[in-house]
């Protein structure tokens, strides 16, 4: 086994993911709308300068039933044209909030089911950030697209508004599990998709789930070398976090037996065998890229960063400022969170105000704490020197603000998980499964909470 099957045992319990710290069920509705205002005035003065916008569209033509998205399903055109333009006001919202020497380095567009939209509705959208904003050059314009709207027309059109990545969500090559899902087939082959986007030097991620039903180790084995055949640029491979608690539609699934730890650390471990035999780069947990993705480059030279979009360069990375439902804005002081409500949502925009719902306001020690379990999570890595002189603290300061467990520590050393010495840490192959596990050390918010979370593996 790749992973130490007594360790898997051990540390297989619900942790964060530290997509952002504090996690998004800490965020509350006790705040003020002047308190946001005021927020995204500050994050004009604080770093990294540049701008990351993310779209939330969250239309899809029918509903996965392992989604953990928000979502609506809908074929009401008219209601979908209502919240194009309503984003396009919202853009213009953050536009009188943010200083125009700023650039955008990120677009980002999720959902849902980003290309169930028009490609001009696609394109009226781009256009109000073209004429309002400057970008850095080589800006990264990227799309999640779901391969049963996706066809040649439609990527060509992406193309000319400089869309540079695509996010395919394959999620499996077996019908039957699709079928079980109830998500809908490519309209063309996944292969001819690709090598149709690459030859036009668009980058291309693949997106597959394990831990679905009637998924099954020598299938899906198949299913991942097909995928490595393909030759994207980049894999992400998802563990399905199956919490009907929170999505209630996930019971769906349990008419089926769904694979157990078991079966899932073996369907994790063959993926993992074939990336690694076929020059993949793990990424953090779940990505696997190319040696000359810019994502392996960055890694390699400890400047890797990821936010809720996923795991991008220091380079590219901005603070996020999210548009439409449920998104949110992640920036270096908060996270302010929109409404998950449509109707709620477009009545905010129309007023002429922001629809936040959720905020969490940041203090020092929490960024310190944030940076820390960034650097665990993307770079494997942690020099306690760099963050005493980025924060201006020192060695024991940093051990009092994160309330670490040395002991812990030097557990994780002893099983051969990292190497920890006073001046940083870093992570060992054994220690890549287990990340959220090392991270979540330093989380103070860890030693009590009642919050859940899905296992970590």
């Amino acid at each position: 086994m790749l992973i130490n099957k007594i360790l898997l045992d051990k540390y297989n319990v619900p942790t964060p993911r530290y997509t952002s710290y504090p996690p998004a069920n800490f965020f509350s509705e006790d705040f003020t709308y002047a308190q946001s205002l005021e927020a995204l005035d500050i994050s004009n003065k604080e770093q990294p300068e540049n701008i990351s916008f993310y779209i939330h569209i969250p239309f899809c033509s029918q509903l996965c039933y392992y989604c953990g998205c928000n979502t609506h399903i809908t074929n009401d055109k008219k209601s979908m044209q209502h919240y194009v333009d309503t984003i396009k006001k919202e853009i213009l919202l953050y536009k009188n909030h943010l200083s125009s020497h700023r650039k955008i380095s990120q677009i980002h567009w999720g959902g849902g089911t980003p290309d169930y939209l028009s490609s001009e509705q696609i394109a009226d959208i781009m256009a109000v950030f073209f004429e309002n904003f400057n970008f850095i050059d080589g800006a990264e314009i990227a799309m999640e697209c779901h391969p049963a709207h996706l066809d040649f027309e439609y990527i060509d059109k992406l193309i000319a508004l400089r869309f540079n990545r695509i996010s395919i969500g394959v999620q499996d090559f077996n019908k039957d599990v699709l079928k079980a899902v109830n998500r809908a087939t490519p309209l063309i082959p996944i292969n001819e998709l690709v090598k149709y986007l690459q030859k036009q030097n668009i980058s291309v991620n693949l997106d597959f789930v394990y831990g679905l039903p009637l998924q099954r180790l020598d299938e899906f084995t198949k299913t991942i070398q097909k995928a490595v055949e393909i030759a994207p640029d980049r894999i992400a491979l998802f563990s399905y976090a199956h919490v009907p608690w929170v999505k209630p539609h996930q019971k769906i699934l349990e008419r089926y037996d769904l694979p157990d730890a078991s079966l899932k650390t073996e369907m994790f471990e063959a993926a993992y065998t074939i990336f690694q035999e076929n020059n993949y780069i793990s990424i953090g947990l779940d990505h696997f890229a190319k040696p000359t993705d810019e994502l392996s480059i960055a890694l390699s030279n400890k400047v890797l960063s990821r936010n809720f979009q996923g795991y991008c360069t220091k380079t590219t990375t901005g603070q996020v400022y999210a548009l439409g439902v449920s998104g949110i804005s992640q920036l270096s002081n908060s996270f302010l969170q929109n409404t998950k409500n449509i109707t709620t949502y477009t009545q905010n925009i129309d007023k002429g105000e922001f629809a936040f719902e959720k905020a969490y306001f940041l203090n020092r020690e929490e960024k310190i704490i944030s940076y820390i379990l960034t650097e665990i999570m993307s770079n494997r890595y942690l020099s306690f020197k760099e963050v005493s002189q980025r924060y201006d603290i020192s060695y024991e300061e940093i051990i009092k603000i994160t309330k670490v467990d040395l002991g812990k520590l030097q557990q994780f050393e002893d099983e051969g998980l990292l190497q920890l010495s006073k001046e940083e840490i870093k992570i060992n192959h054994q220690g890549l499964f287990f990340l959220r596990n090392i991270a979540s050390t330093f989380d103070p918010l860890m030693q009590k909470t009642d919050k859940q979370f899905s296992k970590a593996l």
